[in-house]
């Protein structure tokens, strides 16, 4: 990244959470606690799925892959932004913080598309059951998951490049606790028009293709449950979708309202509570969505657990 000699920043500084001294106490605790159980239930999720033979389908292969985005993405914000709160030095270097960008937005892009291959891995499985493990076979789904990352990888290094070629020449004091758009284009005394319709292009593509698979997916879905004959059958068919629609309906609607706007309505500081929320609640929450609701999930936690009990 040659930035020319429109900026001599070396370095970002970050004005953090808050400034209030007697609320950093209670938000270092609060936002540790939430970090701690996201670690625990993505990590015990994917080794989980890996340990259990008996979840060794093509959903729990797709929804290791969804906790494994959950917890590098996390991970790419959540430990420093803890730090920060009480550190006295904020500062991150001009390529660190292009670097925290990209792994962020690799896996955050990657989350997206993969609620969509989840979405059509759900109406292969309802509408075909007979034939759900030939037509999703690992070669399948080992496809589908590179394309989800190499479709994130090239969205986050256009996002990136574009984003720190810009110039900064004034202030170099980001209003967030990570380096994310919204903040750097309030920062750049370069125009960013071109960003933006990148942004609005790129991840409007992105998020349509996503909203318009899942909405599809579930259309033929709901065709085929339709025509269960039983009510079991439909409530069965039906229960296994609820947890994916949920997560679809929380992470897609904060990155909505987060990055599909003009940056004239950008509020940082109420951005701040919405980045936290999609940073770090929303990776917490989705393998709990999960296993809150799946028979499967709590059978193969209860014998891992009496294994260990064993041992």
């Amino acid at each position: 990244m040659d930035r020319g000699n429109c900026s001599s920043l070396n370095e970002f500084i970050f004005l953090g959470i808050t400034t209030n001294t007697d609320t950093k106490l209670i938000l270092f605790s609060v936002f540790l606690l939430v970090y701690l159980i996201n670690i625990l239930v993505n990590l015990g999720m994917i080794i989980l799925i890996r340990l259990d033979s008996r979840l060794h389908t093509p959903m729990y292969f797709f929804l290791s892959h969804l906790s494994f985005c959950d917890l590098c993405y996390s991970t790419a914000i959540g430990p420093r932004m803890l730090v920060d709160i009480f550190a006295t030095d904020r500062s991150i270097p001009f390529y660190g913080c292009a670097l925290q960008f990209l792994i962020f937005c690799i896996f955050a892009d990657s989350e997206c598309l993969l609620l969509a291959v989840m979405a059509f891995d759900r109406y292969k499985a309802i509408s075909n059951p007979l034939l759900y493990t030939v037509n999703m076979s690992s070669r399948v789904c080992s496809l589908l998951m590179a394309g989800v990352y190499l479709v994130g990888m090239a969205d986050a290094l256009i996002h990136t490049s574009l984003t720190f070629h810009l110039c900064f020449c004034g202030s170099n004091e980001i209003n967030h606790f990570f380096c994310d758009l919204p903040p750097l284009f309030l920062l750049s005394c370069s125009d960013i028009q071109v960003n933006e319709l990148v942004l609005f292009t790129i991840f409007g593509f992105i998020e349509l293709s996503t909203i318009s698979g899942v909405f599809v997916s579930y259309c033929y879905i709901i065709s085929s449950v339709l025509k269960i004959r039983s009510a079991e059958g439909r409530f069965k068919a039906f229960s296994t979708c609820t947890s994916h629609l949920t997560t679809v309906a929380i992470f897609q609607g904060t990155m909505l309202f987060m990055y599909f706007r003009p940056s004239s309505s950008y509020s940082l500081d109420e951005d701040k509570m919405t980045s936290l929320f999609y940073t770090l609640v929303i990776p917490m929450l989705n393998p709990l969505i999960y296993s809150l609701r799946n028979k499967d999930v709590k059978v193969g936690l209860e014998k891992l657990k009496n294994k260990i009990m064993v041992h």
